[in-house]
Formats: structure tokens, sequence, C-alpha cells
């Protein structure tokens, strides 16, 4: 798609987490300070500073907003992982919403432990966003694909393919954030939107497109190549 532009935001914690962080650790001073001068002893202040300190680093982890670059000359034909996590399917799916054939399907779970931010998988122009309401499943179980919460996210690349990114409300998520908008161009290294806690993200590519990863691979947003198109 001629030079890639890329607007990235130049952020370390994701806009998603401030208030989150921010409430947090004002929560932290106030109990903190509670404890510190209400005892005698110390331990139950330095018992509550371990327990909050770890869940604490676990949270901002999860929020964090890495600012990558895929550093490939020729984007055309790549597909790259639009989340940090590991690759739960890779299999071929009759898509019946929008397709109404045959797709290859390659998903990616994020734990509570993974980065959530999403990126565009391919370089091409939103043809449209929809969100759907939907259950609560376990993100890994295949019937989450079409019973959860999701986004869908059509784009099509420079070649016309339309290729289809799915965010996928996990068990514990309960809001997904699509930045997404239709008829803007999109590329490989901006972010596509944000999912919090446990989640996953379905792509669905054509029939014939070359498999990149493998079952259980762990990715990294924006930067493993999972697939490359005919």
């Amino acid at each position: 798609m001629g030079k890639r532009i890329k607007k990235l935001k130049k952020i370390r914690i994701h806009r998603e987490g401030t208030d989150t962080l921010l409430y947090g650790l004002l929560s932290f001073i106030v109990i903190a300070a509670g404890l510190w001068y209400a005892f005698d002893t110390k331990w139950p202040f330095w018992a509550f500073a371990v327990v909050f300190g770890t869940a604490y680093a676990i949270v901002v982890n999860f929020y964090q907003c890495p600012i990558r670059y895929l550093n490939v000359e020729d984007t055309d034909k790549l597909v790259v992982a639009p989340a940090d996590g590991r690759v739960v399917v890779i299999e071929e799916v009759e898509e019946n919403e929008y397709f109404h054939d045959r797709r290859l399907m390659i998903s990616i779970f994020m734990s509570l432990f993974n980065v959530h931010a999403n990126w565009f998988p391919v370089d091409g122009k939103v043809k449209f966003v929809r969100h759907q309401d939907g259950n609560y499943h376990k993100a890994w179980l295949p019937k989450a694909s079409e019973e959860n919460e999701r986004a869908d996210i059509m784009i099509t690349t420079d070649d016309g393919e339309d290729i289809l990114c799915r965010q996928i409300a996990g068990a514990m998520a309960r809001r997904i954030v699509t930045y997404a908008k239709e008829g803007e161009d999109c590329y490989i290294d901006e972010h596509l939107g944000f999912i919090k806690l446990g989640s996953r993200v379905d792509v669905f590519l054509p029939i014939g497109t070359e498999v990149c990863v493998k079952m259980g691979q762990k990715t990294t947003g924006d930067q493993t190549i999972i697939a490359k198109l005919k």
C-alpha cells in the first residue's frame, strides 16, 4: 500500500488502564499508611505491601502499550499477530455470517499475564466495524468465537482480499474497545483496540493462505508473522 504510514500513539501505559492504575496506587497509599500507624508491629503493612505489589505489577504488565515496528520493507502479503498470546486454533471453518464460504481461522488466546493491546494484522482499509453482545464463555473454547461478546473488523487489502479480525471477550473480560473506524486506512504497527482481562483474537483468512505458526506457539503482537497471503 505504498509507503506505510505509522500513526502510533507514543505511550507506555495504555490509556485504557490509566484510571485503574491511578486509583489502585491511591488506594495502596491510603491502606498502607493506615496499617503502618495502626499496629505496633509492621508485619501487617509488609504483608499487604507484598500481596498488593505483586497484583499491581501484574496489572501494570497487562496495561502496557508497547511501541513496536515490524522491520519488514514489503508487508503487502503479510499477516501479523494482532495480539500477544498463544495460538490455540489453526483450522478451516465455515464462516456463514459474512463470507458464506470456508475460511482459514487462526486464533490467539491472551492470558491475564499478556499485554492486551491489539494491532491490525494487515495493511488495508477498514470496510466495517460491528459489535455484538453475547456470553462470556472461556475464550479458548470453540463456541466463544460465535457466542461471546465480540467486535468484528473487516479489512480490505490493496489486492481486494477481505480479512476479518475478531476481538472476543473471555470469561472474565467485560469490555472490548475498538479504535478501528469504518472507511479509514489501517496499517500494521497501528493499534486496532484493547480487550480487558482474559480474551482472544481470531483472524479469518482466504483458503490457500500459507500458515507461518503452529499450535501452541507464543506470539508477539505486531511482530510474529502468522501467515502469508497467496
